[in-house]
């Protein structure tokens, strides 16, 4: 079929170069942006005079019967059309006539496509925020009813203070909450309408950039056409927090793998979230836990392809940004994803507060109070650092933990301790005297929850 910008070439594009040039088999996604900004468009076209009522009704009925018709599957997006822009302006003029045809009027393909990526963009944004708060939510839950679940906190990867569940827990969803406020920060700051820069210098039209933005929730047009078909910083800003999210999932994926462990026992994935082995009949594998660890790097990808297509444009726009949409949708699609499972299947994980217990008592997890009760009664530091250490010692050769073993060996190695070091050492009373705000005692785990209750509760 004829190109939209033919008029100046005598020959037909090469079939090849063609099929390497055309987007219609990836920007067909965002049909719905690219009609919802034509209909923006030919409301202030028709506003400003510049067609006719007449017209602009023809084509504001002739863009909704196609959207409806592809929503509904009557009508099918085919690689016979360059891209979503030239097949909507090509069945609007097939159904509508000539009127059709003046839908282009004051744009460029540069300000269409750098509005349809803006508001697909906002678009994915609201839904990952949503995904974002249902995980924030089920944290909570899982926050709400671990408040006594004690667990060993690890540095290094070895066993370091008894915590509990809840605190844990709570480490992501202080993260994820970031997450959320760097997606609101993004959208903030993108919202800014492109549409009415046209190629790259504006248009002699008398448009109402203003009046267009604001038909579209914008918060007003961009400030320079340039600009504003020429930079994508805003899909950058994207993949980054994307990447960022993904890092966050990583982390605790490899936890709850590292916890679904024959060594540790900690959780118990839901039959639903795990696989088995095809000739180990014992094995259930944490795959979906697994899968979001190895897309990670998928979406680091998306962000370092992105930033390495924008570091060498020259102003204004060049054809190396239609490689912005493939990445970018796969990179939005891969978190959606991850984000549901994700929060599906921690919502069905159970946790062995048993085992999770005996692990931070055998972890010698409570030395550091152990310590502190020297201090506490006389004994300076440093001192006490060296007796908890050589107590240590003795446990390991002894195989059992510092609850387990007897006073007389306490005092043997310093006589200032008496019985009520188990006490002071017990797993509680490790977690429950640490409650400074942030820390995981009981009481500043309530004063947290409070905060988490009121934020979901205004979200």
């Amino acid at each position: 079929m004829a190109q939209l910008w033919g008029g100046r070439f005598t020959k037909e594009t090469d079939k090849l170069v063609y099929a390497f040039n055309a987007s219609i088999s990836f920007d067909q996604k965002f049909y719905e942006q690219d009609i919802r900004g034509s209909l923006a468009h030919v409301a202030m076209l028709g506003r400003q005079g510049i067609i006719t009522e007449e017209e602009m009704n023809a084509i504001t009925e002739g863009l909704k019967g196609i959207l409806a018709d592809v929503k509904e599957g009557r009508l099918s997006i085919t690689s016979e059309y360059e891209d979503i822009h030239s097949f909507v302006e090509a069945v609007l003029t097939e159904r509508i006539g000539d009127a059709g045809k003046k839908l282009h009027t004051g744009r460029s393909r540069n300000d269409q496509v750098a509005l349809d990526m803006k508001l697909f963009v906002r678009d994915e944004i609201d839904e990952i925020d949503g995904l974002l708060l249902e995980l924030l939510r089920r944290l909570y839950t899982l926050m709400e009813e671990h408040t006594g679940t004690v667990m060993p906190g690890f540095t290094h990867l070895q066993k370091a203070q008894p915590v509990t569940l809840a605190h844990h827990v709570g480490a992501y969803f202080e993260m994820f909450r970031r997450d959320r406020d760097r997606m609101h920060d993004i959208r903030r700051r993108m919202n800014t309408c492109p549409l009415g820069a046209g190629a790259l210098a504006g248009t002699t039209y008398p448009l109402d950039r203003e009046y267009t933005a604001e038909l579209l929730g914008f918060d007003g047009p961009t400030r320079n056409s340039m600009d504003s078909v020429s930079d994508r910083d805003y899909v950058i800003e994207l993949l980054s927090a994307l990447s960022t999210i993904m890092m966050h999932l990583s982390r605790f994926c490899e936890e709850i793998i590292i916890w679904n462990s024959n060594e540790y026992r900690f959780v118990e994935i839901d039959d639903a979230y795990s696989t088995g082995s095809s000739i180990m009949p014992q094995k259930k594998n944490p795959d979906i836990a697994e899968l979001i660890r190895g897309k990670t790097g998928r979406v680091y990808g998306a962000l370092t392809q992105m930033l390495s297509t924008m570091k060498g444009l020259p102003l204004a726009y060049n054809k190396d940004m239609q490689e912005d949409k493939e990445l970018t949708f796969d990179a939005i699609d891969t978190v959606k994803g991850c984000l549901a499972l994700f929060t599906g299947m921690i919502s069905t994980m159970g946790f062995r507060k048993d085992v999770m217990k005996r692990s931070a008592a055998k972890g010698f997890t409570n030395a550091t109070d152990a310590a502190d009760y020297l201090v506490k009664n006389g004994v300076p530091f440093r001192d006490a650092h060296g007796i908890i250490g050589r107590l240590v010692l003795l446990c390991i050769e002894k195989d059992c933990s510092l609850d387990e073993l007897p006073i007389s060996e306490y005092q043997a190695i310093c006589p200032v301790f008496k019985e009520d070091i188990y006490e002071a050492i017990s797993m509680e009373t490790c977690v429950e005297t640490r409650n400074t705000i942030g820390a995981p005692g009981r009481e500043a785990m309530q004063q947290v929850l409070a905060m988490c209750r009121e934020y979901l509760q205004n979200n």
